[in-house]
């Protein structure tokens, strides 16, 4: 594929260092000296310092400066970067650069991340006055550019480095809000207050990397991601993520959770964990899943999560789930879940759900139904992740459903501080998941814990009443044998898993080793890394 070609490139010699620098619009208006990292503001054919830009941190992206690709059938090259950090991470910001249009200007675009996936985005006049950030709150609705907004998230953000080309001079180390807002036509906006007096608005679409037709990546080897190994800070075990977007990931040693969210090199925070239970689905097992239907693709196990609700009151059970973390390369990231209720598989949406009162929201054109509401914690973590691992992290989660006869979708919100996140997907039969990992039959809990989605009335009450008749007999034998009670969630998590726990705990208290179940995740979702981050 052909390099883009724009009108005209322009050099001039940095005045600091004497290096060359190029411009390949002459639109832009910054760029940073790659010898001597002078951040350099171009004023007709001179250039001026006007800072320094601090070193970019090593975080292991595919993409770098002079990668090419296709969107929407312009070819494109990626000139520039802004490396964006705020309290629970940083972010990629790629300034891309496409062919000329009809009216001979080149056209300059955003290529970032986005809740592990990636959108491109435009900037565009607003010609209204922009919200005052301090008056936004997370899920609240704003008008803006002739459309209604969900507010995603409200971060303070700075920009930490930059590289390359830039269509504006960078503000560096200048700290400012930086609002996302989502709509129902699958679009993520950004509102940024660099210069609050004119904050930047950029709207943007989400984008698969196999769809761009992408070049000249950072090379694909094992090498490039071995040098990013590092001790752990509580055993001084080596932890070598594998992931070039990981910012937590768990020392396989002592089960530590690691933030390295600031790269190789850096001093590494990280807190101590309990012990739980092992995935039933080891990681590094790879899958092959069609998330949404089409052709299955494989997915491989990078992270494994524990969480359970916050019961309201005292007499309300506990409910706890697994959540599987999945990656391919080319489509990002997404969820396996593992609830009492069942098995389901979802991924985070760019766009957000209209509400239409009554508990239920519009999402593609379906009516989803809410279903729970309840706040869930993080207990316990396996491998790595793309945001930070906070200790014990609880998120505001309300999930809905919708049905048509024994399809069962899922969509889930969750909030955690100041940012909102939303999950859309599928429920599976536990067989389905078992054929797409290769699992064994011990490799599987004995619970099935299929949706009962497809069951006519007559297989419910059949199944009710079997229930009954197994509870009757369970309970003569509890009461016979306690300590045995729990056998089945010991065989199925084994001894230190939090079912089989509260199950120790519930028989000695009642006699009775049933956990209840209300829900659990859909989402699978327990990051403060919405938006851009």
């Amino acid at each position: 594929m052909a390099t883009p070609s724009p009108q005209r490139r322009w050099q001039a010699l940095c005045p600091n260092c004497g290096a060359p620098v190029e411009f390949a619009s002459a639109a832009s208006a910054s760029a940073v000296c790659s010898f001597c990292r002078s951040t350099l503001l171009r004023e007709g054919d001179a250039l001026r310092k006007i800072g320094t830009s601090s070193e970019l941190f090593e975080d292991y992206s595919p993409l770098q400066l002079g990668a090419a690709g296709r969107h929407a059938g312009a070819p494109f090259v990626v000139v520039g970067r802004l490396q964006m950090s705020y309290a629970d991470g940083s972010w990629n910001e790629w300034h891309i650069l496409f062919d000329a249009g009809a009216d001979g200007a080149p056209r300059s675009g955003w290529l970032a991340e986005d809740n592990g996936s990636f959108v491109i985005s435009f900037e565009s006049p607003l010609n209204e006055r922009a919200p005052d950030p301090a008056q936004l709150r997370p899920g609240g609705l704003q008008m803006l550019a002739g459309s209604a907004w969900q507010v995603a998230s409200i971060v303070d953000a700075t920009l930490a480095a930059a590289e390359g080309e830039l269509p504006h001079p960078p503000r560096l180390q200048q700290r400012y809000p930086v609002v996302d807002l989502r709509n129902t036509q699958n679009e993520v906006a950004t509102l940024e207050y660099a210069d609050p007096a004119r904050p930047t608005w950029s709207v943007g679409r989400p984008v698969a990397l196999a769809d761009l037709a992408l070049t000249g990546l950072r090379a694909e080897s094992g090498a490039t991601l071995a040098s990013r190994s590092m001790p752990c800070p509580n055993c001084g075990a080596a932890l070598e993520p594998k992931l070039e977007t990981t910012q937590s990931i768990v020392c396989g040693q002592c089960h530590s959770v690691v933030d390295i969210a600031k790269g190789a090199g850096a001093d590494l925070s990280a807190y101590r964990q309990n012990n739980g239970g092992e995935p039933q689905i080891p990681l590094g097992t790879t899958g092959q899943l069609a998330l949404s239907g089409g052709t299955p693709k494989p997915w491989q196990v990078v992270g494994y999560l524990e969480r359970c609700d916050l019961p309201e009151s005292s007499e309300d059970e506990q409910t706890f789930w697994r959540e599987y973390l999945l990656f391919n390369r080319m489509e990002g990231f997404a969820f396996l879940v593992d609830t009492e209720d069942g098995w389901s598989v979802v991924r985070p949406i760019t766009g957000a759900p209209a509400k239409s009162g009554g508990g239920t929201v519009q999402w593609q054109d379906k009516p989803f139904k809410q279903k729970w509401r309840y706040t869930a914690k993080v207990t316990y973590v396996l491998g790595e992740f793309y945001w930070r691992i906070a200790r014990e992290e609880r998120a505001l989660v309300t999930d809905y459903e919708w049905r048509n006869g024994s399809r069962l979708e899922l969509l889930s919100s969750e909030q955690v501080g100041n940012e909102l996140t939303w999950s859309h997907g599928r429920a599976m039969e536990a067989d389905e998941v078992r054929r797409a990992f290769a699992l064994a039959d011990d490799k599987m809990p004995t619970l099935r814990r299929d949706v009962a989605s497809g069951m006519d009335q007559g297989r419910i009450l059949r199944w009710f009443i079997i229930a009954l008749v197994v509870m009757v007999v369970l309970f003569a034998l509890l009461k016979a044998c306690s300590s045995d009670s729990c056998q089945t969630y010991k065989d199925s998590y084994g001894e230190t898993s939090a079912e089989y726990q509260q199950c120790k705990r519930s028989s000695r208290g009642s006699g009775v080793g049933y956990i209840g179940s209300s829900g659990g995740s859909y989402g699978g979702y327990s990051s403060g890394g919405g938006g851009h981050k």
